[in-house]
Formats: C-alpha cells, sequence, structure tokens
C-alpha cells in the first residue's frame, strides 16, 4: 500500500513555485502576483509608518509635557479675605509643606512657585507671557529646560537675570545679554488704586523645551524677585512636583495630599493634558482599523489572482488528479501561492515600513524642501518636527495582521481548485 506523503511536501511546493513563475503565455498570472505582492508591501509600509508615527508623536508630546513641568501640582484650597472678598489661594508655610512632601515615597522634586501673567516688552516689541517665579537651585533640575544642548547662556547666571524661552526671544527680537521689561497691571498700591509695576531684566539664559507652546510663553523668574514682583512676600501660588513613575502619577494624589496636610488640591499632568491623550488613542484606533481595511482590500487582490490561476489551470488539475493528487495536496499546491506572495509582500512592507521610521528626518525635510517649507506648523502641533518611534508591537501587530489576512483570503480558491472535478476539467481538452 502506498504512503500517504506528508503535508507541504517537497513536490506540492515544486508546482506551486512552478506556478508562481509561469509566464502569461503559459496560463499563468504572474502581472496579478506581483500586482498583489505591491499592494500588499505598500499596505503594510502605510500601516508601520502611521503606527511609528503615532507612537513617535505621542512619545514626544508626552516627554515635553513631563520634562518642562510638573508631573502633579499642589495648590490651597483657598481661604476668603475678609477685607476684599477674594479668595487667597497662596501657601503660605511652603517651606514646610515641601520638605513633608519630599519625604513621600516616589517623590523625586519639589519646588516652590509663584505664577503671574504679564507683559513683556523690548526693541519696541511687546509679547504676553507667564512668568514662573523658581529658586535657582531648582530650574536645574528640569529637564527640558536645563538642557545645555538646545540652551543659550549661562543657567548659573539666572539668579542675576531672567530665563526666557526661545519663542519669547524671537518674538522680542532679544538675545542673551539684552534687557527685557516685565509689566504687571497688578503693582504697587497707592492712595490713587494700584499703578503698573515695571521692571527691567537682563536676559541670561534662553532654553527651548521642545514644545512651541511653552517656549512661546515661559519666561522663569528667581523666586525672590517674583514674590517682590507680583505682592507674594513670605508665600508662593503652589508646589510643583516630580515623581520617578509619571504614568502613575494618579496612584500618588492620595499620599501627597496626607504629606501636604490641610486643605490642598492635587492637579497631576494627566489632568492637564488627559483629554488631548484620549483624542489621541480615539485617533490611533480609528487610523488602525482604516490601514487594517487597506491591508484587506490589498489581500483581496490575492484572491482574484488565485482565483485566475485556478481557471487557467484547471487541464492542470485535472492531470495531476488523475496522476493521484489528493484533494488536500491541491489545496496546499495554491494555498502556498496565496501564502507566499503575502509573506514576500508582508516582508518587503516591513523593511520599507523601518527604513521610513528610521530616516523619517532627512525624508520629511525632503518632503519639506519640495513643498516650499512650512509642512509642518509647530503652532498648531506643538512640537517642532515630526517624530518617528518603532516599537516592536506595533510591527508585530502590523505583520500578523497581513499574514492572517493573507492565509485566510488564501483558503477559499485553494478549496475551490481542491474541489475541482478532474473529470469536467479534461471533458473538453
Amino acid at each position: 500500500m502506498a504512503s500517504i506523503p506528508a503535508p507541504f511536501a517537497r513536490f506540492e511546493w515544486m508546482i506551486a513555485w512552478r506556478y508562481l513563475r509561469a509566464k502569461r503565455a503559459e496560463g499563468g498570472v504572474s502581472v496579478m502576483t506581483w500586482i498583489s505582492l505591491i499592494g500588499i508591501t505598500l499596505a503594510v509600509f502605510a500601516l508601520i509608518a502611521t503606527l511609528a508615527v503615532r507612537s513617535g508623536f505621542r512619545a514626544e508630546f508626552v516627554d515635553t509635557i513631563l520634562g518642562a513641568n510638573a508631573h502633579a501640582t499642589l495648590y490651597s484650597a483657598g481661604q476668603v479675605d475678609a477685607q476684599t472678598g477674594r479668595v487667597d489661594r497662596t501657601i503660605e508655610d511652603y517651606a514646610e509643606m515641601a520638605e513633608r512632601v519630599r519625604g513621600v515615597p516616589g517623590v523625586t522634586r519639589v519646588a516652590p512657585l509663584v505664577k503671574g501673567q504679564v507683559m513683556a516688552a523690548a526693541q519696541g516689541r511687546n509679547a504676553g507671557v507667564e512668568v514662573f517665579g523658581i529658586k535657582p537651585e531648582d530650574l536645574r533640575t528640569i529637564p527640558r529646560i536645563a538642557d545645555p544642548e538646545t540652551a543659550r547662556g549661562d543657567i548659573g547666571a539666572f539668579a542675576g537675570g531672567v530665563a526666557i524661552g526661545s519663542g519669547v526671544a524671537r518674538e522680542l527680537g532679544v538675545g542673551v545679554g539684552d534687557r527685557v521689561k516685565l509689566i504687571s497691571p497688578d503693582g504697587v498700591k497707592t492712595a490713587f488704586g494700584t499703578s503698573p509695576r515695571v521692571n527691567a531684566y537682563e536676559v541670561t539664559y534662553i532654553f527651548t523645551a521642545g514644545r512651541y507652546d511653552i517656549d512661546r510663553t515661559r519666561v522663569y523668574l528667581p523666586f525672590a524677585e517674583a514674590q517682590s514682583f507680583f505682592n507674594r512676600e513670605g508665600r508662593a501660588d503652589e508646589l510643583e512636583v516630580m515623581v520617578a513613575e509619571p504614568e502613575a502619577v494618579e496612584e500618588m494624589t492620595a499620599p501627597l495630599m496626607r504629606a501636604a496636610g490641610g486643605a490642598v488640591q492635587v492637579w497631576t499632568w494627566r489632568d492637564a493634558s488627559g483629554g488631548f491623550l484620549r483624542a489621541l488613542e480615539v485617533e490611533d484606533n480609528v487610523m488602525f482599523v482604516i490601514l487594517s481595511i487597506l491591508v484587506l482590500i490589498a489581500a483581496m487582490n490575492i484572491t482574484s489572482g488565485l482565483i485566475m490561476l485556478v481557471k487557467n489551470k484547471g487541464r492542470d488539475i485535472g492531470i495531476l488528479r488523475t496522476m493521484g493528487l489528493t484533494e488536500g495536496s491541491v489545496l496546499r499546491v495554491f494555498f502556498i501561492c496565496g501564502a507566499f506572495t503575502g509573506l514576500i509582500g508582508t516582508v518587503c512592507g516591513v523593511v520599507l515600513g523601518c527604513l521610513f521610521a528610521v530616516y523619517i528626518d532627512p525624508i520629511f525635510s525632503f518632503v519639506n524642501v519640495v513643498m516650499g517649507g512650512q509642512v509642518w506648523d509647530p503652532s498648531i502641533r506643538g512640537i517642532y518636527h515630526l517624530p518617528a518611534r518603532l516599537e516592536p508591537w506595533d510591527v508585530a501587530s502590523a505583520v500578523g495582521l497581513s499574514l492572517g489576512l493573507s492565509f485566510v483570503v488564501t483558503i477559499f480558491p485553494a478549496r475551490r481548485a481542491a474541489r475541482l472535478n478532474p473529470v469536467e476539467a479534461l471533458r473538453y481538452e
């Protein structure tokens, strides 16, 4: 009794390869094979490139948030001033509160701040800015602000002047060593009312945090000077807290409130940017679904090519069946044809997608030159360039989706070939 050959035997691969490389004159569909392969390649490339840009944009956006802003901010719940009727939210015992908060496990940095919005003027130009009053030693611990590679000037000289964002410097037309006037409407109180306060400071440091809105609006002023400028003598507006695990900052809320004591409020970076991050997540899911449909459409080309191949190879299938080839062997032959096309297209798409992510900067520069510049507007998108970040899970999901669809859509035409009646196939031959 003849032994049954094992599935995916060598002769099945040989027949499938013969059909894949057959020319049109020989009854093959090499053109359709190429179309299917190119379609899968482009679809997988688009999917990986989009996922890489998505991951890079989120990572860059979150990094600029965590690198230049507090992970959590402590505010006073406030007390009503009996004379004015206003709610006073300043913190009088900020030094003691900061010391207690530093003792919370997971806290890496605590800095008291004085904040206010003023008008900055220089060289006949004006710009609305937000002033952060901070101690010089605390300013040096902000990663994105104290980055020497992107900054100009000496951060060590901050105690004798101000540190401004690169966008503010560009808007005012100033550089290191120039003087900037800060104008506050809430200034000196006199018998005739409150007069604006105008002080001039030397620019000692210009930073680039990587976020357009930060670089365009932020100015740092020494803490003691800010207290005097904003009438906050002996008080602070808030405590800026950074933690070791920013992604888990919500778990730190209760310990921070207990350590601060009294009536305080905690505002985390997720509270401030959570809406934007959730919108990004929704957009990511929608884009993945849309691009998955694109991969499905490309995979359907394999079905079309295989149906044409089965039709053209009807006589061959009939001869092979009469020679003893089983339905399973015929099914596997045509399954190999479709799966091999999907596999090669997926590999090519992964290579192109990874190359795009790795060389996105020169590619983007080329596109920017061709389009005449201003392709990426940082005032709208927040960050200065289009980032890309390859994540193993993103690549694996693209590969799994492409191969899964390629294998599934191959089954129908392969089953059709396996069930072809050899008598009907050879009747008119």
